[in-house]
């Protein structure tokens, strides 16, 4: 069975509805899909599936460790959660006062953006650097997105401006009382040195996390072999997914979605219904 546990529809910074997204797994003979959107599970209201998928609850939480910003899946989680609703509206409420902080640095520097126009672009999700990203290249600011990133919003950058994300712990802890399972998601991307990560993961295993995304996209064997290593170190389930956000010949739903090392998947882990 395929399977994709880390993908975004439009309810937050992906390109395609939901609807299209599973209709795009289906195509691709996913069997399990997440839509694991950041800070929201606005995806998953009045969407269908086809038999022969089986959709997985799932958000992408921000969070923070030692003042850096990482993410936190949390996978099968119950969708009518009172805890797991106030932790997403204190989530876009950050979003939203990150986003408006955004366009003061920006049009700080000289690179005049329209907010309002930004957020149409959001047509309703929360509004990040992608739609900032797409409203550089619509004004001809930036020739195209990479452009606008290397430019203006990436690390260092005017647009790039820090969140007051909550503890790693406090995530973990929301993802718990919803019945879900805490992912530590794309650890490669944290540009951190094995050291470095092997803490992340502790400190992660010491406030409940379950499980590591070993796969994630398009990554070469040997950075696979390193993370299965760190998980099966730590007895951490293991997940996998592509963290899809539009269709493009480098990154498609499942594109990576196999498990052949000696851990256990993490959707073995749930109770049997």
């Amino acid at each position: 069975m395929k399977v994709d546990l880390h993908a975004h529809s439009n309810a937050s910074d992906g390109q395609l509805s939901p609807s299209q997204l599973v209709e795009l797994a289906a195509s691709e003979n996913i069997g399990m899909l997440s839509i694991t959107d950041h800070d929201t599970l606005a995806a998953y209201r009045a969407i269908s599936t086809p038999p022969s998928l089986e959709l997985i609850p799932g958000i992408e939480f921000s969070a923070r460790w030692r003042q850096r910003s990482v993410h936190v899946v949390g996978l099968n989680v119950g969708l009518d959660c009172p805890v797991m609703a106030e932790a997403i509206e204190r989530q876009q409420s950050v979003r939203r006062r990150r986003a408006k902080r955004i366009a003061e640095r920006l049009n700080a520097a000289g690179v005049v953006v329209d907010f309002d126009n930004v957020s149409a672009r959001a047509g309703g999700s929360s509004v990040g650097r992608p739609h900032f990203a797409a409203e550089l290249v619509a004004t001809g600011v930036a020739k195209d997105a990479r452009s606008a990133f290397r430019k203006y919003l990436g690390a260092g950058k005017p647009g790039d401006v820090r969140s007051d994300w909550p503890d790693i712990a406090e995530v973990i802890s929301w993802i718990g009382t919803a019945g879900g399972s805490a992912v530590l998601a794309h650890p490669a991307k944290y540009r951190l040195t094995w050291t470095r990560l092997g803490e992340l993961l502790d400190s992660f295993c010491e406030a409940g996390g379950d499980a590591l995304e070993v796969v994630c996209g398009q990554q070469t064997d040997p950075l696979t072999k390193r993370l299965v290593s760190l998980a099966r170190d730590r007895q951490l389930a293991a997940s996998l997914g592509s963290d899809f956000h539009s269709p493009a010949p480098w990154c498609r739903p499942g594109v990576r979605s196999e498990l052949t090392h000696d851990l256990t998947p993490v959707w073995e882990t749930w109770p049997k219904s």
